[in-house]
């Protein structure tokens, strides 16, 4: 790809290039799949594009409905144009459903319970640690944010659960949870960056509550399945098949 110019990083599902234009990168999405803090590995062919694919079509909803992002244009089928932020090493969770760590890690829920009020979780970005649960204490401490960005983000993570909700219901999906990283960029304004697809939420079927999403391989299904489900997924999200 002509586009493609040096390196700048590189993480288990996404390779980061510089760009020709000052204050943007291209970020290219691998076929790799991952679980278990990357201990589970496998090549999933055209994953790459999938996730692209459903990114650039969430980020698009979420910027007509005034959430800023990261997202500026597609260079190819599976590599976006994004503004260059200053990523803050946090996950931002927000679940709606009990299900994943919430069901494993605590006594309160059964899983497919649904929560009276969305639940807004922090992650420390670190595989080495197992990504551990921060406290909004502990981001301010270790200073990763000042109080104003929390309130910020945790606005803009409710206002993208309610965005999102509504638009997967109408595709007959729920959004039982998902996945947000924020970054800063040259002028200090919060924007949602990294990804936002099937990697990053769980999504279950409204009929038959079957998983969409990454949860088929985290369970230990075949490839072919894995990838039926990736496929069938981005056809509800994109409205097409993937090519």
């Amino acid at each position: 790809m002509k586009t493609l110019l040096r390196k700048l990083a590189e993480g288990k599902t996404k390779i980061v290039y510089a760009s020709s234009v000052e204050d943007e990168v291209l970020l290219k999405f691998k076929d790799d799949v991952t679980a278990l803090d990357g201990k589970k590995h496998d090549i999933l062919p055209g994953k790459g594009v999938i996730n692209a694919g459903v990114s650039a079509k969430i980020f698009s909803l979420l910027r007509r409905r005034g959430i800023p992002t990261h997202f500026i244009g597609m260079v190819d089928s599976s590599t976006m144009r994004v503004k260059k932020l200053n990523m803050i090493p946090v996950e931002v969770v927000c679940r709606n459903i009990a299900a994943g760590h919430l069901v494993k890690n605590y006594p309160f829920f059964k899983k497919g319970e649904k929560l009276k009020t969305p639940l807004i979780e922090f992650y420390l970005k670190n595989d080495l640690f197992h990504d551990p649960l921060l406290s909004e204490e502990h981001l301010k401490v270790f200073g990763l944010m000042s109080k104003k960005e929390i309130n910020e983000i945790k606005k803009i993570t409710l206002k993208v659960n309610k965005v999102l909700s509504s638009f997967m219901q109408k595709l007959g999906l729920q959004l039982v949870d998902f996945k947000l990283e924020f970054g800063r960029d040259k002028n200090g304004k919060l924007r949602v960056g990294d990804e936002l697809n099937i990697d990053c939420m769980r999504l279950w079927d409204l009929k038959t509550g079957k998983s969409m999403d990454k949860d088929v391989y985290r369970e230990g299904a075949d490839l072919d399945k894995v990838l039926q489900t990736y496929v069938q997924t981005y056809k509800l999200i994109v409205g097409k098949e993937p090519k």
